[in-house]
């Protein structure tokens, strides 16, 4: 043999117990702890998700309200006329609905006495807000709006119920201002 055939073959060689084949794949055990990881981060997270979901839900219906109302408030002082705000199952229909504000809304040119829509122009229609449940206090009345942006006697609270008892309200005061209120909920008491 020539002087560096044993320490090749040595290098070449796999030495005896020192290193383990290399497998493919994960064992059992780590498959399980992965499992269990994302089980308990489940968990946690899909509550949280949930309340986050219902929280952005009465809030953007907040602001559909507001919106709206400002909308109205706003083409009342511009055209010197009188804008009213009500629900209406079918808008365009000829009548609204007064007890039930989860409806389309529609804001109209004109007084909607009793709901009656049909000496009224309809100006826009909002879409219905979804899942979220609303009451006005003055379910006898729409919010109507005078030449001066003044909601008198058409004034009230807004009570937005959603998911997971989450809710808010928003007061239109005798000046036809908007604004939101922290009071405690009456959405979830028990009938």
């Amino acid at each position: 043999m020539q002087p560096g055939a044993a320490e090749e073959q040595h290098l070449t060689e796999k030495p005896s117990g020192l290193a383990k084949p290399v497998g493919k794949g994960f064992t059992l055990i780590e498959l399980l702890v992965t499992l269990a990881v994302i089980v308990i981060m489940v968990t946690v997270a899909v509550p949280g998700f949930q309340r986050f979901s219902a929280r952005n839900e009465v809030a953007a219906e907040v602001m559909r309200i507001k919106s709206a109302l400002a909308m109205a408030r706003n083409t009342a002082i511009t055209r010197r006329k009188t804008i009213s705000v009500c629900a209406s199952p079918n808008p365009p229909d000829a009548n609204c609905t007064l007890d039930d504000w989860s409806h389309d809304w529609v804001i109209v040119e004109g007084r909607a006495t009793g709901g009656d829509l049909s000496d009224s122009t309809v100006l826009r229609v909002l879409p219905s807000p979804g899942d979220a449940e609303i009451s006005f206090s003055r379910s006898d009345r729409p919010v109507r709006y005078g030449a001066l942006g003044k909601a008198s006697g058409h004034n009230g609270t807004f009570d937005i119920c959603g998911e997971k008892e989450k809710s808010a309200h928003v007061v239109v005061s005798n000046f036809g201002r908007v604004r939101t209120c922290t009071q405690e909920s009456r959405c979830f008491e028990e009938k």
